[in-house]
């Protein structure tokens, strides 16, 4: 069988990659060792800035009746001051599985294939392609692809097997969740927090359910397919805690760990990574996730843009370029979290200190958008380019639309304000050209807009746009509109 794309994983980063890539034309598999998609998750919330990304493409507007906003956000459970940001840096509960099902439902919509109870055993690959060999219901099979992407977690077979290796400072971690009702009802003896060893954490989640999770440090997870018992559990939390729940019953339970690590590359030829493959970070509420979907949407495009012949394989190579140094800073960010944390006897003069600079709303608001602020070196100095459009409003010849409205068919979209004149590039079925009312949030004659939603170029018409829609999409230039 061929594919254009294969993708290993049936996650949020790889549901959503096959929608991106099905969106463009492109014919693409999802392998997903899962036999079904599942009831429960670990994952509970989603970022703001994760739901900008989803609306580019008109994915937020399904589950945001379904939000309610989490009232804090930490720093290593220093919990920091939300009043010193705004509504973008707003963390939202919402179950990991039902965007899962919304990612999915999107991508099938489209056209993408996603095979349940299927696992990759190996592959390899040529320069035309790669050969990938799936295992389902005991029947192996091989299908030629023109390229793999990895979007298969933190433990990836396909990292693993493209011999790409992961590099970081700080030791393994393990953790076990459990969504339980318990005997003794008393929760609210159960303070969550850091504790000597590991941290302990608990979430009423409904009218006699409560979510209890541990983590203890310096201990390497358990590699095992089979979940956890209670007795595991209630034996981790009364290491940290000294008392030992009394759990009447389990309704879910995972385990979970892994080290803070990058991965070398996030490219070995015609495979690619993405998400937990590429970068693990210690468990960060939605911080993993948002980063995952910001890959995604950095590569989908382009990825497409290389199958579909309009674009060289040099476009790949941006792909790296720009979401490795955002990994290594998400790496940064978590290995700091953590090296507050532990050895806690050691260190609570120090989180003292860091209690007290959060109180200063500049700190705050720092440490609030450093995961989530991305501004890739694209060119001109204009203080839009390579920063994510705003979620604003902008006047067209139609009227009032959202701006992330204009991307949603995954073309990229070239803004120019009402009364620019002079030649500019010729319309293309990449670029979409929308003439709007200047706006304060993007004051420039023309912004052009990759499909990601990071402004590839800001300033006059005769001052670099042509060069900028060469370099993303290969677009005609010269001809007046």
């Amino acid at each position: 069988m061929n594919r254009s794309v294969v993708i290993v994983g049936g996650g949020p980063a790889g549901l959503l990659l096959a929608g991106e890539l099905a969106l463009a034309g492109v014919d693409v598999e999802v392998i997903e060792r899962r036999s079904a998609p599942p009831e429960r998750c670990d994952g509970m919330a989603v970022h703001a800035r994760c739901l900008e990304t989803l609306d580019l493409r008109g994915l937020a507007a399904p589950i945001r009746d379904h939000l309610f906003p989490w009232p804090r956000t930490p720093f290593s459970l220093l919990w920091l001051d939300l009043d010193a940001g705004n509504e973008r840096d707003l963390t939202y509960g919402f179950p990991q599985v039902r965007l899962e099902a919304v990612l999915a439902a999107r991508a099938e919509r489209l056209g993408a294939t996603i095979r349940r109870g299927a696992e990759v055993t190996g592959f390899a690959q040529d320069e035309d392609g790669v050969t990938v060999t799936v295992r389902s219901a005991g029947d192996e099979r091989r299908v030629r692809a023109a390229y793999l992407v990895g979007c298969d977690g933190p433990d990836s077979v396909v990292r693993t097997l493209a011999g790409i290796t992961l590099a970081g400072s700080l030791p393994a971690y393990y953790g076990i969740l459990g969504d339980v009702t318990l005997t003794d009802d008393l929760h609210e003896l159960f303070d969550a927090g850091p504790r000597p060893g590991g941290l302990f954490g608990a979430l009423p989640i409904e009218p006699g359910k409560i979510r209890l999770m541990s983590i203890e440090f310096d201990r390497e997870p358990v590699r095992d397919a089979t979940a956890p018992t209670a007795a595991e559990l209630a034996a981790s939390l009364g290491r940290l805690t000294g008392r030992v729940p009394k759990i009447d019953e389990t309704h879910y339970i995972s385990r979970f760990g892994h080290a803070t690590r990058l991965a070398d590359r996030y490219r070995s030829g015609r495979v690619l990574l993405a998400g937990d493959a590429a970068h693990q970070l210690f468990i960060s509420g939605t911080q993993g996730l948002n980063t995952a979907i910001q890959d995604v949407m950095n590569l989908g495009w382009k990825l497409a843009a290389v199958v579909n012949g309009w674009a060289s394989e040099e476009l790949l190579d941006t792909y790296e370029a720009e979401r490795r140094p955002v990994g290594a800073r998400m790496v940064r960010h978590a290995e700091a979290t953590l090296t507050l944390l532990h050895p806690l006897t050691r260190l609570s003069a120090l989180r003292d200190v860091f209690r007290d600079l959060i109180e200063i709303p500049e700190v705050s608001r720092r440490l609030l958008r450093m995961p989530t602020e991305v501004r890739y070196p694209l060119g001109n100095e204009h203080p839009l380019t390579g920063t994510h459009v705003p979620p604003v409003d902008v006047h067209t010849a139609e009227g009032l639309r959202p701006l992330a409205g204009l991307l949603h068919d995954g073309r990229g979209v070239l803004l120019l304000s009402d009364g620019v004149t002079g030649d500019v590039p010729a319309r293309s079925d990449r670029v979409r050209v929308v003439t709007v009312e200047r706006h304060p949030d993007l004051d420039a004659d023309a912004v052009l807009l990759r499909p990601d939603g990071h402004v590839a170029y800001a300033g006059p018409v005769d001052g670099g746009l042509d060069a900028a829609l060469g370099r993303w999409f290969g677009a005609a230039v010269g001809s007046p509109v």
